[in-house]
């Protein structure tokens, strides 16, 4: 039955569904784990890195975390050539948006264009879904730390912690376990790393297989800042996180 109604994103099933939004869904289930934590002082960002071959050379830049301004940046899951047309497109209505206001925009609104423009794809004949899921992170003079997620539906929620792409039922179920509110930055980190650990098809998990990326302000000043996380550091908090998994092992 399905087959009938899945050739176009303009008609519905009997069901009410429409076929190719939901595939364009399973194609960020198809993509590594994405993991956000909003803490008290920060927001986390963090993605598993699947290495495809060997014979691929290193990416000068990241694969799955990008700054779209000063103040928000997304990691993504899906298809990475859909990505960064919408990126860009985010990229652009920031920038209008400051030099028509001469202050930042502010994250929701951001988020809200973006997601206004990618259902505009499941509406018109001719045009696909967008095969990518985001997690926005940013910090506003407004609403201070935020997190969103959106999917190719065009729609978006806010969250104190989410997780996206493959296995992130698994995920999500750990950060429902663990997650309070107001944790510190490290406590945010160790987390986000305990869940990719769970989520990877990989049984020994390193820093070389992870990419974090921290979002903290001033909010004196309103300055923000996002950092990548070296591997040195990453490895140390990996390395503690093993040992407080063994020592609870051998309680």
């Amino acid at each position: 039955m399905s087959r009938r109604y899945d050739q176009s994103t303009t008609t519905f099933s009997p069901e009410g569904r429409l076929h190719q939004v939901e595939y364009a869904i399973n194609a960020i289930n198809n993509a590594g784990t994405c993991v956000g934590i909003m803490g008290r002082d920060s927001v986390i960002l963090a993605a598993e890195k699947k290495q495809l071959s060997i014979l691929l050379a290193d990416p000068k830049s990241s694969e799955k975390m990008y700054k779209i301004d000063d103040h928000i940046c997304c990691v993504v899951a899906g298809l990475s050539s859909d990505a960064s047309l919408l990126i860009n497109e985010a990229r652009l209505t920031s920038q209008r948006y400051l030099y028509g206001y001469q202050e930042p925009m502010p994250v929701e609104s951001l988020v809200q264009d973006i997601c206004d423009y990618k259902q505009s794809y499941t509406q018109y004949g001719g045009l696909r879904p967008f095969g990518v899921g985001f997690l926005f992170a940013g910090w506003d003079k407004h609403n201070g730390y935020q997190l969103y997620q959106s999917d190719p539906s065009g729609n978006y929620s806010g969250w104190l912690a989410a997780t996206i792409g493959e296995n992130n039922p698994a995920g999500k179920s750990l950060l429902k376990s663990d997650f309070e509110e107001n944790l510190d930055t490290r406590s945010c980190i160790k987390l986000a790393a305990k869940v990719l650990s769970k989520t990877m098809d990989s049984t020994d998990p390193s820093a070389e297989k992870m990419e974090f990326l921290i979002l903290s302000a001033d909010e004196e000043t309103g300055k923000v800042s996002q950092r990548i996380m070296p591997d040195e550091e990453l490895a140390e908090i990996l390395q503690e996180l093993q040992q407080e998994t063994a020592t609870e092992g051998d309680a």
